[in-house]
């Protein structure tokens, strides 16, 4: 694929103008909000931060790359195997919910855009939104440290939004975390392509919590 046609692919895929629902998603942050534990622009970007380091870098992120070689190669078995092993580290019932339905989402907008060529995601009864989007980058001929990348960066986008909803930030505020944020995204992105196999983890208790109290706060803004 040439590289302004690669690009557009990696803008189309990270767009929050995607129809997915992202947008009604704080992913614990709301809760951490409620307790005081992010409360202004530098704590917002301590937990974004955090969150990116422990959970996505060394899980989300290495397996969308191994979702993208399966999806590269056909091996319908490997994609289930890692679509089942993301849905595992879900450790509360919110964080599930929201792939599972966002995986819904993007499904059905393949459907909708590809036809037959998205029937492989047929076979899936429960299609996690790594999956969904590692599949969409790999049938657009999208590189996948750069898919990676453009995962990441919408993935901190939705949560600075959310933050200045919320916290409440100015748009300023939120634009400077964001760009803040680009090393600690490369960062991540580079990990997640050196982990091997049996590295893979995610082992982020604070998020852990946060989503469950999220689960049962009185009064919230974002889906749970």
């Amino acid at each position: 694929m040439n590289t302004a046609a690669s690009l557009l692919g990696l803008l189309h895929l990270a767009s929050p103008a995607l129809p997915v629902g992202a947008f009604s998603y704080s992913q614990g942050l709301e809760a951490a909000i409620e307790s005081g534990a992010v409360r202004d622009a530098a704590t917002t970007g301590s937990w974004i931060h955090a969150v990116l380091a422990l959970s996505l870098a060394r899980g989300e992120g290495p397996l969308l790359l191994r979702l993208m070689a399966a999806w590269s190669a056909d091996d319908v078995d490997a994609a289930h195997l890692w679509n089942e092993e993301h849905l595992a580290t879900r450790e509360t019932r919110e964080l599930r919910a929201e792939t599972v339905q966002m995986g819904y989402s993007l499904r059905r907008l393949l459907v909708d855009l590809m036809g037959a060529e998205a029937s492989d995601l047929d076979a899936f009864e429960e299609l996690g939104y790594t999956a969904a989007f590692a599949f969409a980058a790999t049938r657009w001929e999208l590189e996948p440290q750069n898919a990676l990348v453009a995962y990441l960066w919408s993935w901190a986008e939705n949560q600075v939004l959310a933050a200045v909803k919320t916290v409440p930030l100015g748009q300023t505020d939120g634009q400077r975390l964001l760009r803040a944020l680009a090393p600690a995204i490369e960062a991540a992105a580079t990990t997640a392509g050196h982990l091997g196999d049996d590295q893979i983890e995610n082992f982020a208790p604070g998020l852990a919590l946060a989503s469950a109290r999220h689960e049962v706060q009185y009064s919230r803004l974002f889906r749970s």
